[in-house]
């Protein structure tokens, strides 16, 4: 395995405008690298909050507007990290979207939705990032949002559980054909955590607690299910994209509190 480079100088961050994806974009840009914030138009003026936020701390960091599911839209993110930043260090592929329904009302829409976005997006975020890493030599790594949910089946929550353990098995996929390149490829598997996709995949309104009560409940875990914050989640990815986590590579890798196990 060739060397991974020893500081991580650029990071894209996808479906950063809020949640965990904003949390991770503020956790790299602390730790140093220069961030792309990404995420789709309409949450465009999100996205300029989070990158005036990294500058106010003397971080840097650009905004870039695009579509995960579209091939040349994610090509055209990873080119402006190319252009502003002079390469690509860190991928997080992070975006991804949530529909709380049972299996019978769940429509071939839902479906291809949901897949789009959180399996064919992370598969050509996967296949960018590693070209450019590969193109420039020195390593790099690949992070992607996986969940609880990707690792054990989960009533009302068929699409996105199905398109959460294709991530897991792409992860693993691209770890045995990408670690020769110095490229590490790992996920993150939040469990119940208090977000804005939670509270609106459940209904508008209401405290962040009971939020999450019902996210959990909903899904058939108990209603004192340990709830983490995005911060939690941020953390595991800071770690991962560090030179510390040189020798992990293939893992999907759960935060939630002990509630749940492989």
């Amino acid at each position: 395995m060739s060397q991974i480079a020893s500081v991580a100088r650029v990071a894209i961050v996808t479906g950063s405008a809020q949640g965990i994806g904003r949390a991770i974009a503020l956790q790299l840009a602390e730790d140093g690298p220069d961030v792309v914030v990404n995420d789709i138009k309409s949450c465009y003026d999100k996205v300029e909050e989070v990158v005036n936020q990294i500058r106010a701390k003397g971080g840097k960091a650009v905004g870039a507007v695009g579509d995960v599911s579209s091939e040349v839209e994610v090509q055209a993110v990873v080119d402006k990290a190319v252009s502003e930043f002079g390469g690509l260090d860190v991928m997080v592929a992070n975006a991804g979207v949530l529909a709380i329904k049972p299996f019978l009302d769940t429509s071939v829409k839902d479906w291809e939705r949901i897949l789009s976005i959180n399996s064919r997006g992370t598969f050509l975020l996967y296949q960018a990032a590693a070209r450019q890493m590969i193109k420039q030599g020195r390593g790099g790594s690949i992070i992607a949002a996986c969940s609880d949910a990707g690792t054990r089946g989960m009533p009302m929550l068929s699409a996105y559980s199905a398109s959460k353990a294709a991530v897991r098995g792409l992860t693993q996929t691209a770890s045995t054909e990408l670690w020769r390149h110095g490229i590490t490829v790992n996920a993150y598997a939040p469990g119940a955590i208090a977000t804005d996709m939670a509270l609106h995949a459940i209904a508008e309104g209401g405290a962040e607690e009971k939020v999450a009560n019902d996210t959990a409940e909903t899904v058939g875990l108990p209603s004192d299910t340990p709830v983490g914050t995005p911060e939690d989640v941020a953390a595991l990815v800071s770690f991962l994209a560090s030179p510390k986590a040189r020798w992990i590579s293939g893992q999907t890798i759960h935060v939630n509190g002990g509630a749940q196990f492989e």
